[in-house]
């Protein structure tokens, strides 16, 4: 590919607590990196603690860059570049030249019918099989789950990427930019078509245990029965069965993965989706997760821990790193969406995520993100919201071009 023709990727990270300064400094950084050409997409990544000076940040942005469309939100945690500034004030900028990529913006947004929930967006997608989504919004207002399973169903396929944003503990304090328009509710969703390849990676951070089982009675999220017995007895059982170490694990935080291809008998990583286990009744003998669940689906017990979390990451990153460690420097481009419950409060260390990404896909590779109030990425081709995950979103030159 021409040069000329390959998208170009930029991040910079300032961690100065006067806003204006932070802003100064990270576009000042971000346009020499891209010599001085003004990026197509610029997404921005601000600590909820710079208060009401956030106001108007994009259309700020969008001067100081020329950017075409501006994006991001705010967060309790920012990411930028290897480092992972966890409470503290930071702004984080992701700039993207993309050539031959059609790119646009639309906002999200929701309400409550007598027939479910409706959403509003304007996304338009001539090619699915050239096209992704980036989406940001706020946990208080959006229902971020019922959107991605109606974009599943609207958009099968089409990757999804993205993060909730973090850090207000009331509706109205997270802030969604969408170029000049600063929102307190809903969300934007980035919609990438034709030139660059967007390609998800997640790591949910738990493994396994015991062996796995399928559900023979359910109703919502409520597990009544697994095949050989109620819910309950059988977990009890498999945990009697455990080793001390797992069983503790188990005991102190429980999670189920949920099989979402049927077909499947032997899982990976990527074939699970992993839910918490909120309930246990013994009195009706059943167990109720964060999620839906229905007869027929394969559900595996599984516990996380730093260990577990850190050694899937690296390997979902090892598997990736051929392919994208061969392009130029500055053609290939990462964002991370990471739940506030890792960085050091699970890894017992500052930067895990950002330094293992860089670590396997290179150390200057442009990257930005935020913790997130749930993290949104695929399992097997559809798209969902997580926690206690690591969403990755790598982005390079479609390589059929």
């Amino acid at each position: 590919m021409d040069p000329v023709d390959a998208p170009r990727f930029a991040s910079s990270l300032s961690t100065d607590p006067d806003l204006g300064v932070a802003e100064e400094r990270c576009a000042a950084e971000l346009m020499h990196e891209l010599g001085g050409t003004a990026p197509d997409l610029l997404l921005a990544f601000a600590s909820l603690s710079y208060g009401e000076r956030l106001l108007g940040l994009g259309q700020r942005m969008e001067a100081a860059t020329g950017a075409r469309h501006v994006a991001g939100c705010t967060a309790m945690s920012i990411i930028g570049g290897s480092r992972e500034i966890e409470t503290r004030p930071a702004l984080s900028l992701f700039g993207a030249v993309l050539p031959g990529c059609d790119l646009h913006l639309s906002d999200l947004a929701a309400e409550r019918t007598d027939d479910g929930w409706a959403f509003r967006s304007e996304i338009s997608i001539d090619v699915p099989e050239q096209a992704g989504l980036i989406v940001l919004g706020d946990p208080f207002s959006l229902p971020a789950q019922e959107y991605l399973t109606h974009l599943s169903g609207a958009l099968p396929g089409v990757p999804v990427v993205g993060g909730m944003a973090s850090g207000g503990r009331q509706p109205g304090q997270n802030l969604v930019f969408r170029n000049q328009d600063t929102l307190r509710a809903g969300g934007v969703a980035i919609v990438l078509q034709g030139g660059v390849e967007l390609s998800p990676l997640v790591s949910q951070g738990c493994r396994p245990i015991g062996e796995p089982f399928v559900v023979t009675g359910a109703r919502g999220n409520v597990v009544k029965t697994l095949k050989g017995g109620g819910a309950a007895r059988r977990m009890i059982k498999m945990l009697e069965e455990l080793h001390a170490e797992e069983r503790d694990l188990f005991q102190r935080g429980a999670f189920v993965g949920l099989a979402v291809d049927a077909t499947k008998s032997q899982f990976g990583s990527g074939d699970l989706l992993v839910r918490n286990v909120i309930a246990v009744d013994p009195d009706t003998d059943a167990i109720a997760i964060a999620g839906s669940v229905r007869p027929g689906q394969t559900l595996h017990f599984m516990v996380r821990d730093a260990a577990s979390a850190s050694e899937e990451l690296e390997a979902l990153l090892a598997e990736r790193s051929g392919s994208w460690t061969d392009c130029d420097p500055g053609s290939v481009g990462a964002l991370l969406f990471s739940c506030g419950g890792r960085g050091s409060h699970m890894f017992r260390k500052l930067h895990h995520d950002a330094e293992a990404i860089q670590a396997a896909l290179g150390p200057d590779l442009p990257l930005a993100g935020f913790f997130a109030n749930g993290e949104i990425g695929p399992v097997g081709d559809a798209p969902y919201l997580h926690g206690f995950t690591a969403s990755v979103g790598l982005l390079r030159a479609r390589p059929d071009r």
